[in-house]
């Protein structure tokens, strides 16, 4: 049984003193002056890992474009090459490789073909990870150190690689370091090869040492704001065990504000310091003010023209102003917003007012709105509540136009389980609201209650699928007296492609107005062609209605595009209404939820 370590460095240039041991095949007598220059091509035929490996160690390989090759060059680099070549293969768990060089020089230029023959691979026989320290007798020690072995990148019954071996160690210490072992490290590793067995054994030992407590935070850039506007957003607290997971929540947290361009924040790895270790958050502040414009097209609004004003230091008290103005074929709105720097941690207000006015499916609508909102930082668990006052004109075409108002109180609460919050490809999120119109402050009390769960399962093959379900009523004895922006219609991109934006409703006179029921769901099948783009199929179903005995679910169905981007997935979907035997267009981009 061998111990080996491997070790790859950039190979200089080839030397006189390079070694001159026979290769696999018969060295040949070369007839040409040492200045004389040659040029030759070589052809790997191995298995694609192997030809990798080789093709980036193997200085035959690598020399083959030298415009001032020599015959003498050219035949030590080939003499060195089998062995180089067996070292490649054994990087990729190949120990036992038979390497065959030939050389045809009938052709210009000359022709070398590397021939492999790799043999069965190597495969884990054993894996012991010690973990030795403070780590084995905190629950937060042992939560990590199971992750290691659940994540453990060279399983037993794994074809054994070098560089898998590598990144599974540095893997397996830059968890434990995310834990409050902040100055984790690796003491000793070692891989066990029996070339005759096609079998390693593998064990490696991390020093946790001891648990970090967050001591003193130095926040540093700072010209318009003060250190605890940036301490605000924090999820740690003072004498708190570190938590690089924490940390990231804080980053992300920090550049999501809008108060900052970007966010750097490290604590000190000293053991010596662990009890109290001090923290550096650096940041560079964002423009204060910005203005903005935009021109865009959606199939569900059509032609659209926006513009935005905001100024995140109104009067140098870090108190957010947002103007949002926006003109589309359908809708028109104007929203106006302050966002005061929170003043309890992990808590953001928001006090908005502005108008709506919405012109869909013969329906003309127009509301006014101010309103009071506090919402959870939290992006996994978040809870909101706010109350707003809310006045309303509906004006549907063929019968009277009516107004409303309400004082309406509410509470919501989203729950997000997934591998990637921006683009998820397992897991689940589920938003539930619940709130209504207080009665004497409304010209009808109601109540009203809104779900949505959104799952995605991932498929062998590059392969996934996709549901969702929206509900809602409206509890009240009838919709009149409430306001439309709390009744239901449906149909466009996110909801029942097939159908016009909002089409789906309650008639009113020649109008579609909205219902105090609502009830959609959608299943989606994605393969992925690649990691940026797939192609999908889909079936939706919904409609809004203004009694459960008239619900009748209006089915879509269709294929479409998708592609991933830094903003959420980019859908172009071609979907036929079954009701309405019409075949529609609809893209979206983002993740609504």
């Amino acid at each position: 049984m061998l111990a080996l370590t491997f070790a790859a460095t950039a190979a200089p240039a080839p030397s006189a003193s390079a070694q001159t041991s026979a290769p696999d095949r018969a060295q040949e007598t070369v007839p040409a002056r040492a200045d004389d220059t040659v040029a030759f091509r070589v052809d790997i035929v191995a298995p694609e890992a192997i030809a990798a490996a080789i093709t980036g160690s193997v200085d035959l390989v690598r020399w083959q474009e030298f415009a001032d090759m020599t015959a003498d060059l050219f035949e030590r680099l080939r003499t060195a090459a089998p062995p180089q070549v067996r070292e490649a293969a054994a990087t990729q768990g190949y120990f036992s490789a038979e390497v065959d060089i030939a050389v045809d020089r009938a052709t210009k230029p000359w022709k070398v073909t590397i021939r492999v023959a790799p043999g069965e691979p190597t495969r884990i026989a054993a894996v012991r990870i010690d973990v030795q320290g403070d780590a084995r007798t905190m629950a937060e020690g042992a939560e990590a150190i199971a992750r290691i072995e659940a994540e453990w990148g060279l399983p037993v019954g794994a074809v054994f690689r070098q560089s898998v071996w590598t990144s599974a160690k540095q893997r397996a210490v830059a968890i434990l370091a995310a834990s409050p072992f902040a100055a984790a490290s690796l003491t000793a590793s070692e891989a066990l090869i029996d070339p005759l067995t096609r079998e390693a054994k593998l064990s490696l030992a991390i020093a946790s040492g001891p648990p970090f407590r967050i001591g003193a935070i130095n926040v540093t850039g700072l010209r318009r704001y003060k250190p605890g506007l940036v301490q605000a957003y924090s999820p740690l607290t003072g004498n708190a065990l570190y938590s690089e997971h924490e940390l990231d929540i804080w980053i992300r947290r920090l550049l999501g504000s809008g108060y900052f361009a970007s966010v750097q924040a490290t604590i000190d790895p000293d053991p010596e310091k662990a009890e109290n270790a001090p923290m550096t958050v650096a940041v560079i502040e964002a423009p204060s003010r910005r203005l903005e414009f935009g021109l865009g097209f959606s199939t569900d609004t059509q032609y659209r023209a926006s513009a935005s004003w905001s100024d995140r230091n109104l009067a140098d008290r870090a108190l957010q102003f947002y103007v949002d103005a926006r003109l589309e074929s359908k809708l028109q709105q104007l929203d106006i917003r302050f966002v005061p720097a929170p003043v309890s941690r992990g808590w953001i207000d928001t006090y908005a007012g502005g108008g709506l006015g919405t012109d869909i499916k013969n329906l003309v609508t127009r509301t006014a709105y101010v309103t009071a909102r506090r919402q959870a930082m939290d992006e996994r668990r978040t809870p909101a509540f706010g109350i707003g006052f809310y006045q309303d004109r509906q004006a549907p075409l063929g019968a009277p136009t009516t107004t409303s108002h309400a004082l309406y109180v509410d509470g919501e609460y989203t729950w997000r389980e997934v591998d990637n919050l921006l683009l998820p490809e397992r897991g689940f999120m589920v938003n539930v609201k619940v709130g209504g119109g207080i009665p004497g402050a409304s010209t009808k009390s109601f109540g009203r209650v809104v779900g949505r769960a959104v799952g995605w399962w991932p498929l062998p093959g590059s392969n996934q699928i996709s549901g969702r379900i929206d509900a809602g009523a409206v509890i009240a004895d009838s919709r009149e007296g409430i306001p439309s922006v709390f009744l239901f219609r449906t149909g466009g991109d996110t909801t029942v492609r097939g159908y016009a934006f909002e089409s789906l409703g309650v008639s009113q006179g020649e109008a579609v107005v909205g219902g105090r029921y609502l009830g959609v769901a959608s299943v989606e099948a994605i393969h992925w062609f690649s990691e940026a783009w797939g192609l999908a199929a889909f079936v939706d179903a919904g409609n809004a209605t203004d009694s459960l005995s008239d619900f009748r679910p209006r089915l879509g169905y269709g294929v479409g595009g998708r592609i991933r981007t830094p903003v959420g997935p980019f859908r172009l979907d071609v979907a036929y209404g079954q009701e309405t035997h019409n075949v529609r267009i609809h893209f979206s981009v983002g993740l609504s939820f």
